[in-house]
């Protein structure tokens, strides 16, 4: 973990998504952060200590999910898929999808595993999952100030954890989309999905992948008003996403943000989303705060 003596920073940003306004100071106590995303191999560790069964692993309740398809009420995740070609951004249907058996150590399904990305960020985690790691762990999920801080490394106001420049010396300085999304990924990062983490360079604190990579849950909740804000969400809900669920903000962006759909892969950047929902892009890190 890296040490953060904390402070007041400006918090959000007046130039891109509505969700992200108003610029506002806050201030957070001293805390100690991951380095990075909690990885494959740590929330292996995990299952193996405690038997834990993540929420991929369980069937979504049929009274929480009254208009599914009842062949979708097994145990199961979301897992983004490539389109053949360019299609209509207004539907996220057209390349997410329900997969039975996709879980946090088979990410693309039951015929997939994580036998080489043990040191991958784990995902398929749903907002109870990240918790339960969290407290074996003896941490606790950041607040949404808290990873803001930590994600803008000391350049308070800065676009991007590296600066202004989207790619500095014509190099993606994270795992973003580079491309048309959601069909054509140029990979000029290296990665069409998750990467090892580590692989790019720290931020001003020490602290890797705090953009890019994988969304990240934060112990903060989305109200109805700022959901009222979101126009263009970049991530998807589970079989059938019921409407006015429990949310909590994640933050960071993935893999999956692309400036011509999700330009989320910055510090203020922020999403709302169902505590119920895993995906192939969403995993977490962890705090310890100097009171705990």
């Amino acid at each position: 973990m890296v040490e953060l003596a904390g402070g007041s920073f400006r918090m959000g940003s007046e130039r891109f998504y509505p969700e992200e306004r108003p610029v506002r100071l806050a201030e957070v106590g001293r805390f100690w952060i991951d380095r990075h995303p909690v990885t494959v191999g740590q929330f292996a560790r995990f299952v193996e200590s405690t038997a834990y069964v993540t929420f991929a692993e369980r069937a979504p309740a049929a009274e929480h999910y009254p208009d599914a398809d009842p062949d979708l009420l097994v145990p199961g995740s979301l897992v983004f898929n490539k389109t053949a070609g360019p299609v209509g951004l207004a539907d996220v249907r057209a390349w997410w999808s329900y997969v039975p058996g996709a879980r946090w150590d088979r990410p693309e399904g039951p015929d997939s595993s994580t036998d080489e990305r043990a040191d991958h960020p784990v995902v398929h985690v749903a907002y109870e999952d990240a918790q339960a790691y969290a407290g074996w762990a003896g941490k606790a999920l950041p607040t949404e100030a808290e990873w803001e801080f930590a994600a803008r490394g000391g350049l308070d106001g800065a676009t991007f954890t590296w600066g202004e420049e989207l790619m500095p010396g014509g190099r993606p300085a994270g795992n973003w989309w580079q491309g048309e999304f959601p069909w054509q990924n140029l990979m000029l990062d290296g990665w069409e999905r998750t990467s090892p983490v580590g692989t790019f360079s720290a931020n001003g604190f020490g602290l890797h992948d705090m953009c890019g990579n994988v969304w990240e849950w934060t112990a903060s909740a989305w109200s109805a008003e700022q959901a009222g804000k979101d126009r263009s969400p970049c991530c998807a809900g589970g079989p059938d996403r019921p409407a006015h669920r429990q949310r909590r903000v994640v933050k960071g962006g993935s893999h999956l943000c692309a400036p011509n759909y999700c330009l989320r892969f910055r510090p203020a950047a922020r999403q709302g989303e169902e505590i119920d929902t895993s995906t192939s892009h969403i995993g977490f890190r962890c705090v310890v705060r100097e009171d705990a």
